[in-house]
Parts: structure tokens; C-alpha cells; sequence
């Protein structure tokens, strides 16, 4: 309740936020509602589920075939650890060098953070996943009190080929499947994952549609009013939202923009993960306009649709949507990698970037190394001005980040000019 109160004013003003950005345009109806679902892991609409008799099933990876959580009676939500403080008690169990998002997990999870989940799905995305959801189990830090509750692993393959196909398709039905129907009674039936992907890909067409605003030259929509939309998308039951997403669309096609851009430069975020909406807030209060994301928790491709046909079943159809697509750099195998790069490009070309920004949490291994041969591709082949950065899971008001992002938007400026010179 305290940040409801806290908020109120917010809503009574509702063009305060826009005005200090500099803009005039009205605050999209359910912008505030979403932001309030952001800032706690067990929103009102996970409560809301649960009253209704779903179960819960958290994760923290994109490599988790996301429907395989939403089948008939269960529903997903990404971990994230909002407002986060201190996390020392997570440090002193990781060490400080793991990135901050696996400690602040596991902080969270010994505060008591996650009791309302009904079962952890985790892949051995990375070492630090790995060692956070260890350290959660023999701490006991889940499950308390839970009759049926379950924390499974899965291995998943490092080359997209057809031998990872097959160990992608065997780890879904041991450790997402036949837990789900042995300790809840889930339906885990073709017919019912078809449903799960059908109800999945009206979440994800509506909030592809929302996002197609950021392509316009002067859009209807910022970087960060889609990065609220998009994220809430991750950590709420999707039947729950389906209606104010479809509201939100309709809003969209009629809201009038500034007469003019209120952006230096069009940027594309590219790199780990990013649910923290103040990094995208402080790269769009810098002067720049975040037209695109690349990054886990995004759209581009978490949110892409998967079609299924009628001739396969649909479990491996959808293990092989998910490795195919897959941006991660657990993925080594040559094709996969030079691909990452090239659909950085592709989408950079697609949504008129004039830059790109790679972003790495700290202390995050896989894209640590992705991230230095990335930017050096995307600058050097793909002649992109780039922007490489490395960050903590929350950034606040960061000057340092702040500065080098405004550096950044001049210097594109100025190769704008050289080229127009």
C-alpha cells in the first residue's frame, strides 16, 4: 500500500513526467499501472492467479521455453529483484564476482522475496544461474510450506544443431513436464501446449505491434514506456494483461507526437540482461530515443511469435523456435555467433538507428566476451559508432553513465556532419 500512496500524486498529474522530459504529449492509461506491477516480484496479478487457483513457476532465463510455464493451470514469472538494496548477504554466498543479478536474487530469496512461487525452473545458462539457484536450495530459501514444490535444472545445448534439438526436447519433458504434471496435475498434453503458444503469441503479437511505434520518425511511444510494457510482460500472467495491452495499442494509434523529435539520436541496446527500467529511463533523459532491444528480457526476439504446424508435435517445434532464435551467447557454434552479430545490424537498419549501445552487466562472463567481439564487429565491419559499457543490475542516477551516454550522442552528431561535409 505505501507505494500506491507514494505514487498517487503521479496520477493526478498526468502530464508531470512528460513535462520534465521536455514533452507535452499525455502519459499512456495504464503506464502507471504497469510501473506499480514492476516494482514488486509478487505483483497483484500474480496474487490475483494464485487466489484463482494457478500455480506459479519462476525462472530466470530466456532458454526456458516460455509457454512450457503457462500451460492450463500454471502461469510464468521472471525473477527479478526491483529496489534493490543492499546485497551483501548474496555477495558473502557468491563472492563479489559473479554479476549482481544472480546476488541480488539470491538476496531476495533469503528475505523471503520468492515464498509465493510454486516451483524454480533454471537452465545451466551460466555458472553464476547455476551457483545462485544451489545456494537457494541448500539454504532453503524457496518452498517453505509448499506442499508440491519443486526446483528442477536443465542442461541446455551450447551448438543449435540437431543433437542439441533432441537434449533441448528430453530436458523440457524431465524437468519442466513431468514435474509439473507428478506434483501439480498440469495438463501437459500437445493440445494443451498448443494452447499455452496460442495465448503466448497473442501476448507477444500485441506487444510487437506496440513496439513497430518506435519506428516511426517521430514516434508516438519512448524507449521507456515500451520497456515498462514489454517487462511487465515477463513477470505477470499473461491472460491477465492481455486486455490493457490491447487498450494500450488502440491508444497508440491515435496519440498525437511532439510536433518535433524530442531525441538527439535513435539508439539500439544490445547485450545481457536489462529489467531495469531506470537504465533505459537515464539513456533517454540523456537525449537519445531507445528504438530498439536487444537484450534478455526485450522483444527482439523474446517476443516473437512462434508458429506451430500440424504435421510435428509441438514440444519440439517449439525447442527448436527457441534454440534457432536464440541470441545468447551460450550458443558458440560459428554460425550462431557471425548471426548474432548480423541480426544486431539487421535490426539496427530496421528501426533507423544511428548508433548502437552494448550493454554487459558486470561480472557477466558469456557476455563479457560477446560484448568486446560484438562492438568490435558491429564498429569495424558493420560500421556502426558503438558505445560498449559495462553496468550494475540497478544503476539509479548514475552521473558516470550518464556522461558517457551524452558523449556517445555527440559524437554521433558529429560524424553526421562529416558525412554531410
Amino acid at each position: 500500500m505505501g507505494i500506491c500512496v507514494l505514487r498517487c500524486p503521479a496520477a493526478d498529474k498526468p502530464f508531470k513526467r512528460e513535462k520534465e522530459r521536455g514533452r507535452k504529449v499525455k502519459d499512456l492509461k495504464h503506464l502507471i499501472y504497469f510501473e506499480d506491477l514492476l516494482q514488486e516480484a509478487n505483483n497483484e496479478l500474480v496474487a490475483q492467479a494464485q487466489k484463482d487457483g494457478m500455480k506459479c513457476i519462476g525462472y530466470m532465463c530466456e532458454n526456458v521455453p516460455e509457454p512450457l510455464l503457462n500451460l492450463p493451470g500454471c502461469f510464468s514469472a521472471r525473477l527479478r529483484a526491483p529496489r534493490t538494496g543492499s546485497i551483501d548477504v548474496g555477495t558473502y554466498y557468491l563472492t563479489s564476482f559473479l554479476c549482481e543479478y544472480s546476488r541480488a536474487i539470491l538476496e531476495r530469496a533469503l528475505e523471503g522475496g520468492y515464498n509465493f512461487l510454486d516451483a524454480v525452473v533454471t537452465p545451466d545458462g551460466c555458472t553464476m544461474l547455476n551457483r545462485c539457484v544451489e545456494n537457494m536450495d541448500v539454504l532453503q530459501a524457496l518452498g517453505k510450506d509448499k506442499e508440491g514444490f519443486f526446483i528442477d535444472y536443465m542442461e541446455i545445448p551450447m551448438k543449435a544443431d540437431y543433437n542439441g534439438l533432441n537434449l533441448y526436447v528430453l530436458q523440457c519433458k524431465n524437468h519442466i513436464l513431468k514435474p509439473l504434471a507428478e506434483n501439480y496435475g498440469i495438463d501437459i498434453s500437445d493440445a494443451a501446449i498448443r494452447k499455452a503458444v496460442a495465448e503466448h503469441n497473442k501476448v507477444c503479437e500485441l506487444i510487437r505491434a506496440i513496439g513497430d511505434f518506435r519506428k516511426l520518425d517521430n514516434p508516438t511511444i519512448t524507449g521507456y514506456e515500451f520497456n515498462v510494457f514489454c517487462l511487465a510482460s515477463y513477470v505477470a500472467p499473461k491472460h491477465l494483461i492481455i486486455d490493457k495491452l490491447e487498450e494500450t495499442l488502440e491508444e497508440l494509434k491515435t496519440r498525437e507526437p511532439d510536433p518535433k523529435p524530442w531525441f538527439k539520436a535513435r539508439v539500439e541496446v544490445v547485450g545481457s540482461e536489462v529489467d531495469d527500467t531506470d537504465f533505459i529511463k537515464l539513456v533517454e533523459e540523456s537525449g537519445a530515443f531507445v528504438c530498439c532491444d536487444r537484450y534478455c528480457y526485450g522483444s527482439l526476439p523474446g517476443r516473437d511469435p512462434i508458429y506451430l504446424n500440424d504435421e510435428e508435435d509441438a514440444l519440439t517445434q517449439l525447442c527448436s523456435a527457441y534454440m534457432y532464435r536464440g541470441e545468447c551467447p551460450r550458443f558458440m557454434d560459428t554460425v550462431t555467433m557471425d548471426g548474432r552479430r548480423s541480426y544486431v545490424d539487421e535490426l539496427a537498419k530496421e528501426y533507423k538507428a544511428d548508433g548502437i549501445i552494448y550493454q554487459q552487466m558486470k561480472f557477466c562472463d558469456p557476455w563479457a566476451y560477446e560484448r568486446m567481439m560484438g562492438s568490435h564487429i558491429l564498429r569495424n565491419r558493420y560500421d556502426w559508432p558503438v558505445l560498449a559499457v559495462d553496468r550494475p543490475y540497478t544503476i539509479g542516477s548514475s552521473g558516470q553513465m550518464r556522461t558517457r551516454v551524452q558523449a556517445f550522442l555527440e559524437s554521433i552528431d558529429i560524424k553526421k556532419i562529416q558525412k554531410e561535409g
